[in-house]
């Protein structure tokens, strides 16, 4: 399948732990599976928690680990302008707007130990005087992806939004329902790109056909299959492996300083070291 073209994007706000093996081993195996290739994309648009030497890290982890990709590594903060460039387009469209309250508002106003992000919150843009008073006092905002919008755009398409999944029996045709996320941040004032844009935009300009990520990211796909429709980029093939989890039974994370390759290199491990113990049970 020579037109197979996956992809492996870590943000470098840390060192890659376990986790990310597993991750990284599954997308350069179903790449060599397939015969295709791998592309290696560096998510640094938060610019405050990215830094130069994680990025250097994981490129240090990968070659360490054995895998090696194709083509020059995609930089996401060296092409702010493009993703400037779609959020316009989405703009003039009339599909964004200013959103003005805070995610500690939003999380407030949500029963305690709901996630902001998945609560289906939806607003509306204020009127141009109230936007223009609070842009003048130089006021935080998100450009928010409106649903209702969305769904006026594309009319009876997003009745039935769908993705492609890969299974161990073949592909199949899942149906996507974004109304979970409600209307999810595209950008900030002073950050042209949330995730959902840059890596939605990223997938179509690389031409990538095969998406293979973590079941952590299985119920925010339908939001990329909306964007994917919106924009009329093409809609990769999407694959789910399971995660890797702590003894606390939840998923590895930087956050949580769980150990890094780099800690069990440094104490003598080896890469098969590290498949053995990512290897599923």
């Amino acid at each position: 399948m020579p037109d197979y073209i996956t992809r492996f994007a870590p943000s470098p706000t840390g060192r890659l732990h376990l986790g990310h093996a597993v991750s990284a081993f599954n997308v350069w195996a179903a790449a060599a599976e397939a015969g295709g290739k791998v592309y290696l994309r560096i998510e640094d648009i938060d610019q405050t928690r990215c830094r130069p030497e994680y990025e250097a890290g994981i490129l240090e982890d990968l070659s360490w680990l054995g895998l090696s990709w194709d083509g020059p590594v995609r930089r996401q903060s060296d092409h702010f302008a493009e993703y400037r460039t779609a959020l316009d387009a989405l703009q003039a469209r009339g599909l964004i707007y200013r959103c003005f309250r805070t995610r500690r508002e939003i999380a407030a106003s949500l029963p305690a130990g709901a996630d902001p992000d998945e609560a289906g919150f939806v607003s509306r843009p204020l009127s141009p005087l109230e936007e223009a008073q609070r842009l003048a006092h130089n006021a935080a905002f998100a450009w928010r992806l409106s649903l209702e919008a969305a769904r006026k755009v594309l009319g009876p398409r997003s009745e039935s939004l769908s993705y492609l999944e890969q299974t161990a029996g073949g592909i199949r045709r899942v149906p996507a329902d974004p109304s979970r996320f409600g209307d999810v941040v595209l950008a900030r004032k002073d950050t042209p790109a949330s995730y959902h844009l840059a890596c939605c935009h990223d997938d179509a300009l690389q031409g990538i056909s095969h998406v293979v990520r973590g079941e952590d990211l299985r119920a925010v796909t339908a939001v990329h299959a909306l964007l994917q429709a919106l924009m009329g980029w093409p809609q990769p093939v999407y694959r789910f492996h399971p995660l890797l989890l702590g003894p606390d039974g939840k998923k590895l994370s930087k956050r949580n300083a769980d150990k890094s390759l780099a800690e069990y290199r440094a104490e003598g491990m080896t890469p098969e070291d590290i498949r053995a113990m990512t290897a599923p049970a």
